[in-house]
Order: structure tokens, then C-alpha cells, then sequence
């Protein structure tokens, strides 16, 4: 879930009900390419700190062009694999522009590890943080994504790609929609909203693809009647755009198609501040990855330049989302530690150069890690 403190939880959102587990945490750590690099270490060490004497355990797997030149694959198998016995896993960005030709056609290795295990919700908050210059300041909602369907050649055919060119000069491409889908993914959304302000906008493009955006839209408002105490409306997509933009701050919990959610989410990440500030969680009903909305910025990378702020919020995500699986108060409480800490730290005008400050990656995270310890 995700409550008005920016706490996430969605395993119960997904499930409706609370897993327990017993043992030590394992963690999957894919560093990946560009600021992977420095942004991932950063984020493990704030984690280790916010779990006190709580044991993790980080198992380290090949991924992106270091699996490459390793394995000659971006995603070996045995990554995949090796995160199949993980409880849960925090993706560093990958570039996959940079890959070798043979590589670009291909799935990126954050699409093979999602259809791989079926991460069909996508769930990316969009805050305002005080000392954080935002177009929208009182921006505090979260947009759930399906992230399984839709528009997406990648995740529109069991095998291949839903796009195909019949002639030289006419490409095709296949939207796919299904009550299923729909059905999931609204549940994750009412089940948010009714742990934060109580509201759900259902965005969708109907009036000119009636049959694919419609069927989401009907199947969405049909979930939100089973949630008596969830206010719902719906909202085309290019006025919702407006919206954001407009009166941002007014929404609660937006849940869209893939293609809609994955548009809207960049607007309201850049709106309510930065994408470096913006965090996101992939999840299923027994399986999540924390793994930020942004890129791998490759122009920047090796500096000591990057923010870790979502890959941070990201991860504390993942431990809200494990807490409620494994019935543990202290993983809760270390996602909030990371939370506030990190709230703290940019309210005190530290701040990487990306949002108009001086520090550097390893004097944000130190910051962050010495707030942490004061808590």
C-alpha cells in the first residue's frame, strides 16, 4: 500500500493479504550500466544502515555490459535464475543503447527479468519534497501502471514482437487487452487508495479506441464498486496530461494502460520535482524489484555526480513490500528510516547537481546514512 506518508506496501495490494517468512533477508543487487555504478552501491549501504543489526544478504548478479563481456549476454540465465531463489531485487539502470548491434533488437535486461516473472504492477509515486523546486509543490500522488499489456511491442505476444512491417512501408502494430490485466491491476490501485486519500482516477483513451481503453476503463470502474469507501472518476489521457500539469496536487492514486502509465509517470516524476527523485517498484503477487524511473545517464557517470534519491526510495519500497510478506515490523520500520532520512536530507538543502546543489553522490548518501543513524 501507499499511505499519505509515501509508505508502500504493495503486497497486500496485489494479494490482500500478509505473507510471513523466517530468515535472514536475501537481496538480488543487478549494478547495471552508466550511474549503476555508483547509485546502487549507494543505495545498499543505505539500506544496510536503515536495517541496523538486522542481517541482509546482497547476492551480486551479472547484468548489462558487464554481462556482456562476461557472459556475451546483457541478462545471463543464471541471473535469471539466481533471482528466482532472491526475495527480492533492486535493478540498477541499464543502457541499452550502448549494447553491441546483435543486442538492440532485443529485450532490455529489466524486460527479460519482468515477463520472466510476471511484474505486471508498476507502481511509481510522484512526491514533492520541501527544498526541491517542483512545478506542482503539493504534488502527492502515486500512478499504477499495468505493466504486462497494452501497447508495448514487448508485452503484447507470448513470443516475438507485436510489430511487423507486411511491406517495407507500412508498419503494424498489436494492442493487447485483457479483463484479467485489468482486473489486477485496478484491484492494486483501490486497495492503494484506500489506504491513502481515497481516491482513484481511471485514465484511458475511449473515445477513439473504444474496444482496448474501453474495456480498461469498464473493467476498472466495475473493480472500484467492490471498494465502497474509494471515490473514483475517469479521465482521458491527453486531459489528464493537462491536468497533471495544471492541478497536479488534486490527484490521489492514477491507474492506467502501459504505454499511458509510463508517459504520465515521467510527467509527474518532472512535475513534482525531478525523475531523480522519482522511485518505482515492479511487483507481482510473490515477487518484486525495486528499480528507479530513470535512465542510466551515461554522460555523468564516474563523476560522483549522480542521485541516489530514487533508487533509495525505491528500495524502501521493496522493504515495505517484503514487511508485509514476511510479517516484519523492522523492515517497515528501516523503510521509513531511508524515507525520512532522505526527506530530511534534501529539506536541508543537500542536494546533488542535478536538483540545483553541491553535493556529491557519496556526501548525499553519507548524509543520508548519519540522519538514518540519528533516528
Amino acid at each position: 500500500m501507499l499511505s499519505n506518508d509515501g509508505r508502500v506496501n504493495p503486497s497486500s495490494a496485489i494479494t490482500g493479504q500478509s505473507g510471513s517468512a523466517t530468515g535472514p533477508l536475501r537481496l538480488g543487487l543487478l549494478v547495471g550500466d552508466g550511474i549503476g555504478r555508483e547509485i546502487v552501491p549507494a543505495t545498499r549501504r543505505t539500506v544496510d544502515t536503515a536495517a541496523g543489526g538486522a542481517p541482509v544478504e546482497w547476492v551480486e548478479l551479472p547484468i548489462g555490459a558487464d554481462a556482456i563481456a562476461s557472459h556475451g549476454t546483457p541478462i545471463p540465465d543464471e541471473t535469471l535464475d539466481g533471482l528466482a531463489r532472491l526475495d527480492g531485487w533492486i535493478l540498477g539502470p541499464h543502457d541499452s543503447a550502448a549494447y553491441p548491434e546483435e543486442f538492440r533488437g532485443t529485450l532490455t535486461p529489466g524486460g527479460r527479468i519482468r515477463k520472466r516473472f510476471g511484474l505486471y504492477a508498476n507502481i511509481r509515486p510522484a512526491r514533492a519534497f520541501p527544498g526541491v523546486r517542483a512545478a506542482v509543490p503539493g504534488m502527492d500522488l502515486v500512478i499504477v501502471r499495468e505493466n504486462s499489456e497494452g501497447f508495448y511491442a514487448d508485452r503484447n505476444m507470448h513470443t516475438g514482437s507485436g510489430e511487423f512491417m507486411p511491406t517495407p512501408d507500412v508498419a503494424l502494430a498489436v494492442a493487447v487487452f485483457t479483463r484479467r490485466a485489468c482486473e489486477r491491476i485496478a484491484h492494486t490501485a483501490c486497495a492503494l487508495a484506500a489506504h491513502r486519500r481515497g481516491a482513484v482516477t481511471v485514465v484511458h483513451k475511449a473515445n477513439v479506441l473504444p474496444l482496448t481503453t474501453g474495456l480498461f476503463r469498464d473493467v476498472c470502474l466495475e473493480v472500484a464498486a467492490q471498494y465502497p469507501g474509494v471515490r473514483v472518476d475517469t479521465e482521458h489521457v491527453d486531459a489528464m496530461a493537462a491536468h497533471l500539469v495544471r492541478r497536479g496536487a488534486d490527484f490521489d492514486v492514477v491507474v492506467t494502460e502501459n504505454m499511458f502509465g509510463d508517459i504520465l509517470s515521467d510527467l509527474a516524476g518532472e512535475l513534482s520535482g525531478s525523475l531523480g527523485t522519482a522511485p518505482s517498484l515492479n511487483a507481482s503477487d510473490s515477487q518484486a524489484m525495486a528499480q528507479a524511473a530513470h535512465g542510466a545517464a551515461p554522460d555523468i557517470a564516474g563523476r560522483n555526480r549522480a542521485n541516489p534519491t530514487a533508487l533509495m526510495l525505491s528500495a524502501a519500497m521493496l522493504l515495505d513490500w517484503l514487511a508485509s510478506r514476511r510479517a516484519d515490523d523492522g523492515l517497515a520500520r528501516a523503510a521509513g528510516r531511508i524515507r525520512s532520512a532522505v526527506a530530511d536530507t534534501l529539506a536541508a538543502g543537500v542536494a546533488t547537481a542535478d536538483l540545483g546543489g553541491l553535493a556529491s553522490t557519496a556526501e548525499f548518501t553519507e548524509t543520508v546514512g548519519a540522519r538514518i543513524l540519528r533516528r
